[in-house]
């Protein structure tokens, strides 16, 4: 009775243990899915940059002007890593044009570039403006980007480019190879959704999840030292 007894428990410490193993490895998994490693950082040499070139910490945002998630992406998590890290000299920061919902997207594209072409300063208000004139309540399908939008846009927040400029490179693809430029590291990068972030070679798989992007950011900036 009593070798029955300690096999019962000894069984039950045994199941306890493989139970307790088990969930370790789950917390594990847990804890670094949220993060893939690429082949190597995006290359950001004549991208929109905003911050000290030579900062420990790139961050790259691959965005889509159609995009609700990175309209709020830059309303919520954006500002925080501003005034944190980019204006502090830790960070850099630099935004890639996706074209994942087909032509207004490429429309913004093109006239983002061509603002930034003319005048690279002047891009980052144009840039937040474009996301805030984004409806609301949009849909994918909703049509909201059109050149003469484009153009009021820089009127207001751009003030310094030559808007005839802009009105031709939206409608004759003048910014195209710039534009090719971003969707070819997209497609190189295996960029699936917007937006993506990727902090000095490391892709988030939740954007929103600021705790983990300070975590990536802090742990890139202690090995510096």
């Amino acid at each position: 009775m009593k070798n029955n007894k300690k096999i019962v428990i000894s069984t039950l410490v045994l199941f306890v243990a493989i139970i307790g193993f088990v969930l370790f490895l789950n917390r594990e998994e847990e804890e670094t899915v949220s993060e893939t490693t690429v082949k190597e950082h995006p290359p950001i040499e004549n991208q929109p940059t905003i911050g000290e070139t030579d900062a420990t910490v790139s961050i790259v945002e691959f965005g889509d002007y159609k995009c609700p998630s990175c309209k709020a992406w830059g309303e919520t998590i954006y500002p925080k890593l501003a005034e944190e890290y980019i204006n502090t000299g830790k960070a850099n920061f630099s935004y890639i044009n996706v074209l994942f919902h087909g032509k207004e997207s490429t429309l913004a594209a093109l006239a983002s570039e061509s603002v930034y072409k003319q005048d690279p300063k002047a891009f980052w208000a144009f840039h937040k403006a474009v996301f805030a004139a984004q409806p609301a309540s949009q849909s994918h399908d909703d049509q909201w980007v059109t050149t003469e939008k484009l153009v009021e846009i820089a009127k207001a927040h751009a003030p310094n480019i030559d808007l005839k400029q802009l009105e031709k490179d939206i409608n004759t693809q003048g910014t195209i190879e710039e534009v090719n430029k971003d969707d070819q590291l997209v497609k190189d990068f295996s960029v699936q959704f917007t937006p993506t972030i990727i902090i000095n070679g490391t892709m988030l798989e939740d954007p929103f999840d600021y705790e983990k992007i300070v975590s990536l950011i802090e742990k890139e900036l202690e090995g510096k030292k």
